[in-house]
């Protein structure tokens, strides 16, 4: 990874993007957009024959260090703008992640028992899920979920 000192060199920041400050033959000339959209729904920028995720380059750029994760915060992978950048675990990453597209309830963290004819409502602490009760109506279900959520996710909390 390069240093914030090489960056700065190589880039300027503005709204959540990198723009060169060099020529990069063949394409990129001084003053264009770095970076490309990866099928991983990230920009990614290529320096001098690796690629980097954008967001990383850019809190690198800004705060002098690489933190092991960085969370979008408002889940949006585009918005690279500072702001919307943090530090963050694994496990809080997780946290702020939207609605899995394999949900059948429409509702995170609940799911319905055929067996049971109930609701159950689950969430996920530090890698270990937790069972928090069976519920007649998904409306109870959801609320169960989201109060927990944000009482354990705190600023991490993401309800979909």
């Amino acid at each position: 990874m390069k240093s914030q000192k090489q960056l700065r060199g190589l880039f300027i920041y503005s709204e959540g993007a990198l723009f060169w400050l060099v020529d990069r033959p063949p394409k990129k000339t001084c003053g264009s957009p770095a970076g490309w959209l990866h099928p991983s729904g990230y920009v990614y920028i290529g320096i001098d024959g690796k690629n980097y995720a954008a967001h990383r380059l850019i809190f690198l750029y800004h705060h002098g260090y690489l933190p092991e994760y960085i969370d979008h915060i408002d889940g949006n992978s585009l918005n690279n703008k500072i702001e919307n950048l943090r530090q963050c675990t694994f496990s809080q990453n997780l946290h702020n992640s939207k609605l899995q597209t394999n949900n059948t309830s429409g509702v995170k963290g609940v799911s319905f028992s055929k067996a049971d004819n109930k609701w159950r409502a689950r969430i996920q602490v530090n890698g270990e899920s937790h069972f928090l009760g069976q519920y007649s109506n998904i409306d109870d279900a959801e609320r169960v979920v989201k109060n927990i959520r944000v009482k354990l996710h705190k600023e991490f909390a993401n309800h979909g």
